[in-house]
């Protein structure tokens, strides 16, 4: 079943073919030539890499995790040098050694994870990123972000502190910090990966509104229908190196997914049988937000053995704090969480985990892994003290890097060594790190928040392949996911969260998009 978001017509434009090795002409606003970058642990990011990007042109970027997708626009956007190469802006050669450098030459990026200070208001961290000379007072930051976000429909409170806000309004702020600065060229990493949507449908109208005006937009994807959504032009990439570039009115989506998987074919089962036992008891819970409001608002659920339970709705109405409570990285006001007639209301962490709950967190930098570690040691962080890892306190290296190679393998998380840095990862691969452990350490409860967020369509079903057959064996999913179509897909039963309360429940049989999406803004079904 396909969402509103793909109903949106695809934009068209006039050029056709793939024009990156032609030289850089007045119809282009970026010309990349033959960018080549290696890392300093050996891993060849981009082969003699070149595209074109036209002015007023929509161009995705297509791959799997560790394509060379985010290291390229990183060179382009400044926050990497590459190790040779050239890059033309406007047909005029030039050196982009910082993004302050980009910046001035009209290039702006939204990286996939967040560069906002969380302790400053959000008009505080867009006045940090606005020039020195000519620098607004806050009143008139304040201003230009009302102003902005007004005419592009991405309201928010420029008062609110950003450690305040759910995910998908953090992202918000990053693209309107890159509007008020006027970039001509928009870099947007993974823009879509925790929007509903409905808030995918309003971006892709901001995204053409910058077009018509003729601002070019670069998006990074591992979306095919996304890519196919939005874009004028799309590039795949494979390997480090460009494999091609389609004008999106002349390609489809089993072409492109051939071409960004070679010869992937989706091949998911999605049963959907009979559920058991109550696994999971949530009766009337309260739990307040960071600013001390009442987040959760006497939310009851039952969670059974063998079923996926799909919580859907727009960020920031209480899912964040929902899971929080749950997986005891808050406490909740008054109500209970059961499991298996245990009361882990209110427990540690500690206890819950080894209660049987496994949790894929949403923001997988600051929640799911620790950066300074190896994949080795993020693997095993929940168990380190169990045999065969630890024996009389004292840690089995062998046994810790046997356990990882066996799960790099099966995830296909791409690590030249299971003892480099998790710092080296693409976030794709430190995504697929994080569900590797939480999908592989015997829980009898899951749960899985945006837990394919920036994964590629290969590794997306690999997730949600183990999902079943977790499922099949008894365990229980709580699945809170951005993605309606995510939901819609794996969900045995949905739930609709808005302002904090529960305020609809379709069984598989009764799903009705439409309806779910309306309850998601609060309207009556």
């Amino acid at each position: 079943m396909l969402t509103p978001l793909f109903f949106l017509k695809r934009s068209r434009v006039e050029a056709t073919g793939n024009q990156a090795d032609q030289p850089p002409g007045s119809e282009f606003a970026l010309h990349v030539k033959g960018v080549n970058k290696t890392y300093p642990n050996g891993v060849v990011a981009n082969r003699d890499v070149s595209i074109s990007i036209m002015k007023g042109e929509v161009h995705a970027i297509l791959g799997e995790n560790g394509a060379g997708k985010t290291t390229l626009v990183k060179i382009i956007s400044g926050c990497l040098r590459p190790d040779s190469g050239e890059i033309y802006v406007d047909g005029r050669r030039v050196e982009i050694d910082s993004p302050l450098k980009a910046i001035s030459l009209g290039i702006g990026m939204v990286h996939q994870h967040f560069t906002l200070i969380p302790s400053f208001t959000v008009a505080e961290n867009i006045a940090l990123s606005l020039p020195m000379t000519g620098r607004l007072s806050l009143d008139q930051v304040k201003e230009r972000i009302k102003s902005v976000s007004e005419s592009l429909n991405l309201k928010i409170d420029p008062d609110v502190r950003i450690e305040q806000l759910p995910v998908g309004l953090r992202q918000r702020v990053e693209i309107l910090r890159l509007l008020c600065q006027d970039v001509r060229i928009l870099i947007l990493d993974e823009p879509t990966s925790v929007l509903t949507p409905i808030e995918v449908e309003d971006l892709f109208r901001t995204i053409r509104e910058l077009k018509s005006k003729g601002k070019s937009i670069i998006i990074i994807t591992h979306k095919v229908r996304e890519a196919l959504a939005i874009s004028d032009r799309v590039t795949i990439m494979r390997g480090g190196r460009v494999v091609k570039t389609l004008m999106t009115k002349e390609t489809n989506e089993s072409e492109l997914a051939s071409l960004v998987v070679e010869g992937f074919c989706p091949s998911l089962k999605i049963e959907h049988g009979g559920r058991g036992e109550p696994l999971l008891i949530v009766k009337d819970l309260r739990v307040r937000g960071d600013r001390g409001e009442v987040a959760v608002k006497g939310v009851s659920f039952v969670l059974h053995s063998g079923e996926i339970l799909g919580v859907a709705g727009v960020a920031g109405n209480g899912q964040k704090e929902l899971v929080e409570a749950i997986t005891g990285l808050r406490r909740a006001d008054s109500g209970t969480i059961l499991v298996r007639d245990f009361d882990l209301t209110n427990r540690s962490p500690r206890t819950i985990i080894k209660k049987g709950i496994a949790y894929i967190p949403e923001d997988r930098m600051r929640r799911g892994v620790i950066l300074t570690m190896s994949v080795s040691e993020n693997l095993v962080l929940k168990n380190f003290e169990d045999p065969p890892y630890s024996r009389k306190m004292i840690m089995d290296k062998l046994a810790m890097e046997r356990s990882a190679s066996e799960l790099i393998s099966k995830f296909g998380i791409k690590a030249s060594d299971p003892w480099i840095s998790v710092s080296s990862l693409s976030g794709g691969n430190i995504q697929k790190l994080v569900v590797a452990r939480e999908l592989s350490n015997g829980a009898s409860v899951l749960v899985a928040e945006q837990p394919t967020a920036g994964l590629d369509v290969k590794a997306s079903e690999g997730v949600h392949q183990k999902m079943m057959e977790l499922k099949s064996k008894g365990v229980g999913i709580l699945l809170v996911s951005a993605d309606l179509d995510e939901i819609l897909k794996l969900s045995d039963r949905i739930l609709v969260i808005f302002e904090g309360r529960i305020v609809g429940e379709f069984s598989r049989d009764n799903c009705d998009i439409q309806k779910i999406a309306r309850l998601m803004l609060g309207a009556s079904a």
